[in-house]
């Protein structure tokens, strides 16, 4: 087609699988501006579905039919400008579609796209009266029909992408049902209250009486605190639960008016109170900031790797910089692994910053996400918080980003959009001229090494704060240690002692193991068969409170009372040990002593979290035991003891990256013990004692792990010396995956004659089975990221060759966190 100048063209990413974006005209007859990071309503395929501006193009594709924009979702951007290229940056690095980056990047709730409602017709509900009830509900949406009289868009979308399609489509021809389409989707919105505020022209505030002047003072105090003119009512009767006559009657002497305005969810809740003066700064804390200031001040790409072991005042650094970079008129992202986290540093930046601080995770509700979403895009916020996500929060001339714990594997998404949101920050940092802090007492290999490179700037925090000592840590031998039955106990002797030495002293202990549960498995005693998930190739786990079965990876479960699918036998024994288990074994043990658990089971809301580590720093709980959520970040002045049960839990796995993963998470939870002023103690029971990760570990010896650790990899060309892809097939019958995997590797090795990738496999995935599909994975290495990528852009075609044919879901996982 010819272009016309007249014409504009707008680049437009869907929120579909499409690698590319895509041009749509503007709307007929609408005046209001198109901007990038505006949300917008396209048409795709005979659907609407949402779209995000990314900018104006010159010209339209050579021979196609464009279509218009069919409506604008917002009178303002929802990202700025300069994050179009980030975004497109990494859709190419992470071989994603550009729009589904974006609608990860952006809080929960916003895509809007239309469905098809199904209604049933008198002729339909005639048929379905005459089929029997067995027919009925065998086919779950027949029973939809017959009691509800229509189906969903939500219900229709999953049924229109399966096999029964083809029945609702006969059920169309026959006039049995009709379709209407509808826009659903975009549930997040704004709140509205009815708000109080001072009138415009005031005529005389003599003659108030007492309730009409306290209510006066609250309105004045709160719009003096929030900056703002209008104050939400509920916030007034909270301080003043007398206010509400006061405010009519203000209202009628025209003293205030009302009025219905936006205002944000408060995301905040229950959180911890610290105090906002800055302590006295270390030596070493003094030097690392006279390195971070001057590249902030400056304006000016810096990255750091602050090496700082546990309680030497990391925080303290980053609430420095912190308040340097907002001076500068900056703005400060925050990344922290796990939401628990963000719990324990919100409280320091919220004592320090107050209403300047923006919480982003998936913790929050969406109307929350949206609200903070917005507040930071509009300037409201110049302090962010957050897990992964965050690190595509709208922040305007960022001139600091810290990556807390940056070595902590969370940081990688797992599925769907597969990023990794440290690298990210750097990369964010280096486009926008900003400082970036990676701050751990473990760092990554890969981190390290590129310090010791050159590549980022090393800082070291070696002492603790008041040169308080590293714990004494002793390393138990399980092999050696036996009941009275000849098998190993959960707890041995000399933990039990310290232990039960720590609750006369009237000190806190604190437990680790990573696994939650009662028992990992149940086996039959009759076959020898253990209880697997219907959906997964895994064990099920035991949980003894709920009495249930449950897959760690899918969500089903069975009864604890379950018999054995093999064998019909009732004789079933839990095997291993959880969190749960261990409770109830220190109860036994330690009757009397008060024992609270922190695992995903106890903490299904942020306050139940927030709930237990106040118990904790009260002094209420004599022992906490959990999973990794007591490993890092805490500081618990109280706790003298450390135990860590089944400490080499991770080296079986089938990763390259065991070893460094294990002695991290010793390390980790070991930092929680002697961070007060009495010396801390650590114990750590083993079937591994002589494994490298387990000696560095009990030694502080984060050198020598490294040292290890690099030598292997260089030799086996890993990560950081070659850089992964990770390809993964997966399909619900075993055959035809596996030799959809064959074809893929076949076609993968014809391109590695002309490129400087190697090509692995396939093989079965370490997880064969999981959700009903069996998986099998490819993995692709090279040295030179350039040849590497150009390699996948071609593979990336024949992938998209084979995904058409359907049955057939293929991913890729470029530097790949886990080989499961």
């Amino acid at each position: 087609m010819t272009d016309d100048p007249v014409k504009k063209y707008f680049a437009v990413a869907v929120s579909a699988p499409v690698n590319r974006p895509l041009t749509y005209l503007p709307p007929d007859e609408s005046d209001q501006p198109l901007i990038q990071g505006m949300r917008v309503l396209v048409p795709l395929s005979g659907r609407k579905i949402t779209g995000y501006i990314l900018g104006m193009v010159d010209s339209a594709p050579v021979g196609q039919q464009l279509k218009k924009i069919y409506a604008v979702l917002d009178s303002e951007p929802f990202f700025p400008a300069e994050q179009v290229s980030f975004y497109k940056w990494i859709a190419n690095y992470y071989h994603y579609p550009i729009g589904e980056v974006i609608k990860t990047a952006l809080p929960a709730g916003l895509t809007k796209k239309s469905g098809r409602r199904v209604m049933i017709t008198d002729a339909g509900r005639k048929y379905l009266h005459a089929l029997s009830e067995r027919t009925i509900t065998g086919t779950p949406w027949f029973s939809g029909l017959l009691h509800k009289g229509e189906l969903s868009p939500h219900v229709t979308g999953n049924l229109w992408r399966s096999k029964e399609r083809r029945l609702l489509e006969l059920w169309v021809d026959n006039g049995w049902i009709t379709i209407s389409s509808e826009l659903v989707g975009g549930t997040a919105k704004a709140k509205t209250e009815i708000c109080c505020g001072l009138a415009a022209n005031i005529d005389s505030l003599e003659g108030l009486k007492i309730s009409e002047q306290k209510t006066l003072d609250v309105l004045h105090r709160i719009s003096a605190e929030t900056s703002s003119r209008f104050v939400p009512r509920r916030e007034i009767t909270r301080v003043y639960p007398g206010a509400g006559k006061g405010l009519q009657s203000l209202a009628q002497k025209n003293i205030i008016v009302f009025a219905e305005q936006q205002v944000y969810r408060d995301p905040f809740g229950e959180c911890f109170l610290e105090s906002n003066i800055p302590p006295a700064l270390t030596g070493e804390q003094k030097k690392a900031l006279g390195a971070i200031l001057p590249a902030i001040k400056e304006g000016r790409f810096a990255p750091f790797l602050l090496h700082g072991v546990t309680g030497s005042g990391k925080t303290e650094v980053y609430l420095q910089a912190a308040a340097f970079a907002l001076e500068q008129g900056r703005t400060v992202l925050v990344l922290v692994p796990e939401i628990a986290l963000a719990t324990q540093l919100e409280a320091h930046f919220l004592a320090r910053f107050g209403t300047r601080v923006a919480l982003l995770h998936s913790g929050l509700s969406s109307g929350q996400r949206f609200d903070q979403w917005r507040r930071i895009a509009r300037g409201k916020a110049d302090v962010v918080i957050g897990a992964r996500s965050a690190v595509f929060a709208p922040l305007k001339a960022p001139g600091l980003i810290i990556v807390d714990e940056e070595h902590d594997s969370s940081y990688k998404q797992d599925d769907g959009f597969r990023y990794h949101a440290r690298d990210l920050a750097v990369l964010r940092a280096s486009r926008s001229g900003a400082v970036v802090i990676l701050g751990s007492a473990t760092p990554s290999v890969t981190s390290y090494y590129h310090a010791t490179e050159g590549k980022y700037k090393l800082l070291h925090l070696d002492k603790r704060i008041e040169d308080r000592p590293l714990p004494d840590v002793e390393v138990v031998n399980m092999q050696s240690v036996r009941t009275v039955s000849g098998r190993p106990p959960v707890f041995s002797p000399v933990l039990i002692k310290n232990l039960r030495e720590n609750l006369d002293r009237g000190e806190q202990s604190l437990i680790f193991l990573n696994r939650r549960g009662f028992a990992n498995f149940m086996i039959c005693r009759d076959c020898g068969q253990a209880v697997e998930c219907r959906h997964c190739k895994v064990s099920l786990t035991l949980h003894k409170s709920d009495n249930k079965l449950l897959c760690h990876y899918c969500g089903f479960s069975v009864s604890g009372k379950t018999l054995c699918v093999h064998c019909r036998s009732s004789s079933l024994t839990a095997i291993g040990v959880g969190t749960e288990r261990l409770e109830h074994e220190l109860t036994e043990l330690l009757p009397g002593a008060r024992i609270a658990r922190l695992d995903r089971d106890t903490c299904q809301k942020r306050n139940d979290y927030i709930r237990i580590l106040r118990t904790v720093h009260k002094g209420d709980v004599d022992i906490l035991l959990g999973t990794q959520m007591i490993t890092k970040g805490h500081h618990f002045p109280n706790v003298t003891l450390v135990g860590i049960v089944l400490a080499d839990t991770g080296l079986g796995l089938p990763d390259f990256r065991a070893g460094e993963r294990t002695f991290q998470l010793i390390s980790q939870v070991t930092g929680r013990a002697g961070r007060g002023e009495k010396p801390g103690r650590v114990i750590i029971q083993t079937f591994q004692p002589q494994h490298y990760s387990i000696q560095m570990a009990r030694n502080h010896d984060y050198a020598g792990m490294y040292a290890r650790e690099i030598e292997m990899r260089k030799a086996l060309a890993y990560p950081p010396f070659s850089r992964i892809v990770n390809v993964k097939i997966e399909a619900k019958d075993d055959k035809y995956v596996q030799d959809a995997a064959a074809r893929l590797a076949n076609l993968a090795r014809k391109f590695q004659k002309s490129s400087e990738a190697e090509v692995l496999g396939p093989a079965p995935a370490p997880l064969t089975r999981l959700r009903d599909r069996y998986r099998w994975q490819l993995l692709i290495k090279g040295k030179k990221l350039e040849a590497l990528h150009a390699f996948l852009h071609r593979l990336e075609r024949e992938i998209a060759t084979l995904s058409k044919a359907g049955k057939l879901w293929i991913s890729i996982d470029v530097d790949p966190e886990y080989m499961m």
